[in-house]
């Protein structure tokens, strides 16, 4: 009997420097620029090592989306500790670099099942997290969650960004100002005093799969 083919480990130091090639690639240039040769152009190594780590593209697309995931609910767990939770929260929604990853994610998943399986299960894990944090904010503020929904403010808080992102890529910026202006304004309302980083931020970071749902 022929030996089943073996695949490079998880713990290996090649496997992350793929999945960074393969992060710049679909943020820089979309996902369709991902292939196995341009990943190894980008790595600098032989194509054939990515199909030695990854059974096939979707193998890597599922574990650059599962490491994203990974760290972004890190984040998450880190931004509902914070004394201004709603503000930590903004501001992993609002990464540009992960926004547009998750947006270029959101394209893929129309022609692969399996993506979008990965992407559904993910968000609702990050929304429901995200929806509780943000009911208890406005309970502390005294906002009736019935004249407010937190549902309702939780996807603003998602969907806000990702558009802004999207519309940047063609070069339109007409309202953009005024409604980041109005979301931290209302920030501020709910949250008084000087906006504090989340823990565990970290300057022009990306939790790559998502910011945000």
């Amino acid at each position: 009997m022929t030996a089943p083919r073996r695949f490079g480990t998880e713990d290996s130091k090649t496997r992350p420097v793929l999945l960074d090639a393969a992060a710049r690639l679909m943020r820089d240039e979309g996902y369709a620029a991902v292939t196995s040769r341009r990943v190894a152009v980008k790595a600098g190594v032989k194509p054939a090592l990515v199909h030695y780590y990854f059974r096939t593209m979707d193998d890597l697309f599922l574990a650059l989306f599962r490491r994203g995931a990974e760290a972004n609910l890190a984040r998450l767990r880190h931004a509902l500790a914070s004394p201004q939770p709603l503000h930590a929260l903004w501001e992993i929604n609002s990464e540009p670099q992960g926004a547009a990853l998750m947006i270029e994610f959101m394209a893929l998943a129309n022609h692969r099942k399996a993506i979008r399986a990965e992407i559904a299960a993910y968000s609702e894990q990050f929304r429901a997290a995200e929806q509780e944090a943000v009911a208890r904010a406005l309970r502390r503020s005294g906002v009736d969650a019935e004249a407010v929904s937190p549902a309702a403010v939780t996807v603003l808080m998602a969907s806000v960004p990702r558009i802004i992102v999207m519309e940047n890529t063609l070069g339109f910026t007409a309202g953009h100002d005024e409604a980041i202006a109005l979301v931290e304004g209302q920030l501020r309302r709910l949250e008084p005093g000087p906006a504090q980083p989340s823990p565990g931020s970290y300057p022009g970071g990306t939790a790559e799969a998502g910011s945000s749902s």
